[in-house]
């Protein structure tokens, strides 16, 4: 069995627009990647990135242009695939005349299960997306984050081995974030594959293993969330005390960020260090000058200061 469960090489997608058909619109330009088993796996990009195609091209929802690729060792499309899969789509929607109830019996035959076993799963399943109590309420009481949680509930109920959730927690509140991270970690424990597209960068940090950021209709971007944030050099905030003019002659072999002065002797300035011999070298500058040294502290790089970088410079491009 391959460690990958999802694999896809320059994978391409062209849109025809226009009357005739002439405009070509490139969504997919050369994605290659793969997903390991048993990860949590997050897709970030811009609008029109191409992330909800890609989603679509790996399914056999929409035809790819060029390029190959395996979902669960079948090739892309490839219904019996597609049947180890849980999706939950975009802006999906449920008939509103439905409850609760009545929409996880009707998706679970649309998964292929009979009724009798979508009522021996259903109560667990809506017990841990917290709508246990909601199963009689018609869906259109539901609101954006109960049909939410419902969507998820609904790809569970066939048991996948992957389950690809585009914007899970769109219109989700903090409580019900934090519920469902707890879910996808938990499911992970017991061996689920997720591939989780969503604008919630702060999301994708806090719960996923690896990333890809797409622009563009490429990969700009692939690897652990460490990975992806680790500047090439670390930047360290000092906090100091001592004349302004000794602080900056001591310093001035490094590169430092615009310093920021309070009037009473106090300064605080972002140094970046290529490594720990150039910090130590700070640090001793500074005490040569008597300069007192009251924080120090290194700087993180978040997921959402890298996609910004990514994207941009692919903008600028």
């Amino acid at each position: 069995m391959s460690d990958s469960i999802i694999e896809v090489h320059d994978l391409h997608k062209t849109y025809r627009e226009g009357l005739f058909a002439r405009k070509q619109v490139n969504a997919l330009r050369g994605v290659t990647l793969e997903v390991p088993r048993g990860c949590i796996f997050g897709l970030l990009g811009p609008n029109g990135a191409g992330k909800t195609t890609l989603i679509k091209v790996m399914l056999g929802l929409v035809k790819r242009s060029s390029g190959s690729g395996n979902l669960l060792g079948r090739p892309l499309g490839d219904r019996m695939g597609r049947m180890k899969v849980g999706y939950l789509p975009e802006h999906h929607r449920f008939p509103r005349h439905l409850t609760g109830n009545a929409a996880m019996v009707y998706y679970g035959g649309l998964s292929g299960l009979s009724r009798r076993e979508v009522l021996h799963k259903r109560p667990e399943l809506l017990e841990r997306v917290g709508l246990s109590k909601w199963g009689q309420t018609p869906v259109h009481k539901y609101s954006k984050g109960m049909q939410q949680r419902l969507g998820i509930a609904q790809a569970l109920l066939h048991n996948p081995e992957l389950l690809i959730l585009d914007e899970p927690t769109d219109g989700v509140d903090p409580v019900g974030r934090a519920d469902v991270r707890k879910l996808l970690k938990e499911l992970q424990q017991e061996g689920t594959t997720i591939f989780l597209n969503s604008h919630q960068l702060q999301e994708i940090e806090l719960v996923c293993d690896q990333a890809a950021i797409l622009a563009a209709g490429r990969v700009q971007k692939l690897g652990t969330i460490e990975e992806i944030t680790k500047h090439p050099n670390a930047r360290i905030e000092f906090v100091l005390q001592g004349s302004l003019d000794d602080m900056q002659y001591a310093l001035n072999f490094a590169e430092t960020e615009p310093w920021q002065t309070d009037g009473d002797h106090l300064a605080r300035v972002i140094v970046s260090a290529e490594d720990q011999n150039e910090l130590n070298r700070c640090v001793d500058a500074l005490r040569q000058k008597n300069i007192d040294i009251l924080e120090m502290r290194r700087l993180r790089t978040t997921l959402e200061d890298a996609f910004l970088n990514i994207v941009s410079a692919e903008t600028v491009e």
